[in-house]
């Protein structure tokens, strides 16, 4: 008996209390769905809206103020050091023409090549050339590249670093060196290519906004050239007398740009 009262009053509580119960755990669940609701729009719809509403911004500034394409003609100094760099004598100066297109404000792919003169003299016996030196050599390289340019965000650096427009850029290339024997014109002329990679920076200075720049750059070649390992103008006796026992070294490239765009 006392069973069936204890049941009865158990249901009766369980039903005079479960509407409010019910309704308090459902008014946590409401406040979180008003969070996500604020004036009746959903968050992630406002996010999306002003982020859709960002790119169009970005879009209208970059068709209105940014260059498209920009090509360029220039004029500079191509050098080396190691044993390439002790053997050559530069004969300035470098050409070179390149065509940059632009993906955004900050970023532009281009493609190009560049053309520079040197030459150096065996005029003594050498490994490869034994006992008649070849005397002068006229060396002329012929390089073709594919660069990747990040212009650095100025926007919180003085004017003048802002005007100068800086800018980091790095380039695959490929190297095409012909050696010409000036003195023994019986000797065939070398010929070989080499990849590489350049890495450098450089600035723009504007004439006319959009239109024409003055263009400043210096870049560090590392090129895997054909006779990089040579052995033909090593000395005869290793580690005495006239010669170099390979040609390995780094190019560097510092040139002038004339560069105009639309």
């Amino acid at each position: 008996m006392l069973k069936k009262i204890v049941f009865t009053l158990f249901i009766a509580l369980f039903f005079y209390s479960s509407p409010s119960t019910v309704k308090g755990q459902l008014e946590p669940l409401e406040i979180e769905n008003d969070d996500l609701n604020l004036g009746g729009n959903d968050i992630f719809n406002d996010f999306k809206e002003d982020y859709e509403d960002t790119k169009v911004l970005e879009d209208e500034n970059f068709y209105q103020y940014a260059r498209f394409y920009n090509v360029a003609l220039t004029l500079g100094h191509t050098m080396f050091d190691g044993n390439r760099g002790s053997a050559y004598v530069n004969e300035p100066p470098t050409f070179g023409l390149s065509l940059n297109y632009f993906i955004d404000f900050r970023t532009s792919m281009g493609i190009g090549w560049a053309y520079s003169q040197h030459h150096f003299f065996i005029d003594q016996a050498v490994n490869g050339y034994n006992p008649d030196p070849p005397g002068a050599i006229a060396v002329r390289c012929l390089r073709f590249f594919i660069n990747y340019r990040h212009y650095l965000d100025t926007s919180n650096l003085g004017t003048a670093i802002t005007y100068a427009n800086p800018y980091l850029s790095l380039s695959m290339e490929y190297w095409y060196v012909t050696n010409r024997f000036i003195d023994q014109s019986q000797l065939d002329n070398e010929k070989g290519g080499g990849f590489g990679f350049g890495y450098g920076g450089g600035l723009e200075f504007p004439i006319k906004l959009k239109d024409t720049y003055l263009g400043v750059e210096f870049l560090i070649h590392s090129i895997n050239f054909h006779d990089k390992y040579s052995q033909k103008y090593r000395p005869i006796a290793t580690g005495s007398g006239f010669g170099y026992q390979n040609l390995a070294g780094l190019g560097y490239t510092t040139k002038v740009s004339y560069i105009f765009g639309w």
